[in-house]
C-alpha cells in the first residue's frame, strides 16, 4: 500500500492598527499574502512566523485560524519530474509585533495595501479565495478544496 503525502502549508492574513494587509510579491508568481510550507520538526505556529519573517521582515503574532483547505490538484514541479503531493493549507489572522519591511529570495516586494484594495492586486484565484473567506469570516473556521491546475476548479466549500 503506498502511503499518501501532503504537503503542510499556512498562510498568514496580517492586518496592522491602521487596517492595511501586508502582501508579499512572489519572483515567480504574483501578489499574495505570506506564508509556506511548514518544515521538519516546526509547529504551524513556528512556520508560520518563520514564512512571514523570511518574506517580509515583519515579525508577528499568529491570533485565529480562519480555514483549512486543500489543493488536490497532481502536477509537475518546475523540474518536469517530481510530482507535487496535495496541500493542506491553514490560513490565519496575525498581527505586526515589530520588524521592518524587506524583500527576500522570494519575494520581490512586499508592502501594507489597504483592506479593500487587496483583491484589486491578488489576481491567483486560490488566493483571492482565501482572501475572501478573510473578508467574510464570522467566527467559523472555513473548509474549501479545490484544485488550481491545470485551472482552478472549487470542489467544496462549507464551515466547520
Amino acid at each position: 500500500m503506498m502511503m499518501p503525502t501532503h504537503i503542510v502549508a499556512v498562510g498568514g492574513i496580517v492586518e496592522n492598527e491602521r487596517g492595511e494587509i501586508l502582501l508579499v510579491k512572489t519572483k515567480d508568481g504574483g501578489w499574495v499574502f505570506p506564508g509556506g510550507q511548514v518544515e521538519v520538526g516546526e509547529n504551524l505556529i513556528e512556520g508560520l512566523s518563520r514564512e512571514i519573517k523570511e518574506e517580509s521582515g515583519i515579525d508577528t503574532v499568529v491570533r485565529q485560524m480562519i480555514g483549512v483547505y486543500s489543493n488536490t490538484s497532481t502536477y509537475k514541479w518546475y523540474d518536469g519530474i517530481t510530482d507535487v503531493p496535495t496541500k493542506v493549507i491553514l490560513d490565519f489572522i496575525c498581527i505586526p509585533v515589530g520588524g521592518e519591511l524587506t524583500t527576500s529570495e522570494e519575494t520581490s516586494d512586499c508592502r501594507w495595501v489597504k483592506k479593500d484594495e487587496v483583491l484589486d492586486l491578488i489576481t491567483a484565484l486560490a488566493i483571492r479565495l482565501r482572501y475572501q473567506a478573510y473578508l467574510d469570516f464570522t467566527g467559523q473556521v472555513n473548509y474549501v478544496a479545490y484544485d488550481t491546475k491545470p485551472e482552478f476548479e472549487l470542489k467544496l466549500t462549507r464551515q466547520v
